[in-house]
C-alpha cells in the first residue's frame, strides 16, 4: 500500500517539527508527505532544510479545509493519510492501519483510538469520546469522535463522498466523517496510535463558540439521505440547545431563526 501523507499547517513550526518526526520514525513508510503551509509568517518555511524529502507547498491563509484538499488534489498515491500539525503518530499508527486494510480489503477507511496530553500529563478522555468500528453513523451524530490524524482513506471513498466542505471554518471532519459513515463501514484499530496535545491558544476548538452552530450545517445537508429520522431528531436537539443560548444572550435573530428551523422539522415527524 503506497500511502500520501498530508499535514496542513500555520503557524506551528516547532509543533511541525515534531508532527513530521513521528511520520519520518513510522515502522511502514509512507511514499510522500506533503506539507500545505496555509499562509504562515512565522519560519515555518524553514521546514524543509529539517525535512528536505518533503513535498512543501505554500497557499494564502484560506483555512484547514482548503489546505486538506490541496493535499488531496496534489497526492500521487490512492492512500491518504492525514495528521494535523499539532498531533503526533505512534510509530505503528500506519504499519498497523496497513494491516487491518489488508486483512479487509473491502473497508476503505479506518481510525485508531487517541491520548490526550495537557501540560505534559495524560488525561482521561470522556466516555462519549469512546472509539467504534463499523456502520457507526448514528453514533457520529451527536459530536465527532473520529480525529483526522487518526484516519487512513482511500481516494476512492473521497471521489464518492466528496472532500472537506471549504464553507465551514470548523467541524469539517465532523462533515466528511459523516457522509462517510452514512453508506460506508469504517474500521477501527482499537490502540492508542495518535498523540493529541491539549491546551495551546490557536487550537480551533478554543477560537470558536458554540460549536453546534457549526455541526447542524453538516447535519442540514444530510435532511434528504435514507437518515433523515434520526437527522432530525438530532437537529432538533442541536437547535434547541442553540435556541436557549440566544435567548440567554439576547440575539433575537437567532432566537427566530431557531425557533423557525425547529417548527419546520416537527412538521416533518
Amino acid at each position: 500500500m503506497n500511502i500520501s501523507v498530508f499535514i496542513p499547517t500555520y503557524n506551528r513550526y516547532t509543533f511541525l517539527k515534531r508532527a513530521l518526526e513521528s511520520v519520518y520514525t513510522q515502522t511502514y513508510t509512507p511514499a510522500e508527505v506533503i506539507v500545505i503551509d496555509d499562509g504562515s509568517t512565522d519560519n515555518t518555511n524553514q521546514i524543509l532544510q529539517d525535512f528536505p524529502n518533503i513535498i512543501y507547498i505554500y497557499q494564502e491563509n484560506s483555512g484547514v479545509s482548503f489546505a486538506r484538499n490541496l493535499g488531496i488534489k496534489n497526492a500521487n498515491y490512492e492512500w491518504i493519510a492525514f495528521l494535523d500539525s499539532d498531533d503526533e503518530w505512534d510509530k505503528n499508527k500506519l504499519k498497523l492501519q496497513v494491516e487491518f486494510h489488508q486483512n479487509n480489503p473491502k473497508i476503505l477507511m479506518s481510525y485508531t483510538d487517541e491520548r490526550w496530553i495537557r501540560d505534559s500529563k495524560e488525561i482521561k478522555i470522556p466516555k462519549k469520546f469512546k472509539k467504534i468500528g463499523g456502520f457507526i453513523f448514528d453514533e457520529c451524530l451527536s459530536h465527532c469522535i473520529i480525529a483526522p490524524s487518526a484516519t487512513l482513506i482511500h481516494k476512492d471513498l473521497l471521489e464518492r463522498v466528496g472532500v472537506f466542505d471549504e464553507n465551514l471554518e470548523v467541524c469539517e471532519d465532523y462533515d466528511l466523517w459523516l457522509r462517510v459513515a452514512l453508506e460506508n463501514e469504517i474500521g477501527l484499530v482499537d490502540e492508542k496510535l495518535i498523540t493529541k496535545y491539549a491546551g495551546h491558544d490557536d487550537q480551533l476548538s478554543f477560537k470558536h463558540w458554540g460549536m453546534d452552530r457549526f455541526r447542524v450545517l453538516a447535519l442540514e445537508k444530510l435532511l434528504v439521505s435514507p437518515k433523515k429520522e434520526i437527522v432530525i431528531h438530532t437537529l432538533l436537539q442541536k437547535y434547541r440547545v442553540l435556541l436557549k443560548g440566544a435567548v440567554k444572550y439576547k440575539r433575537e435573530p437567532d432566537i427566530q431563526n431557531f425557533n423557525k428551523k425547529i417548527k419546520n422539522l416537527e412538521n416533518l415527524l
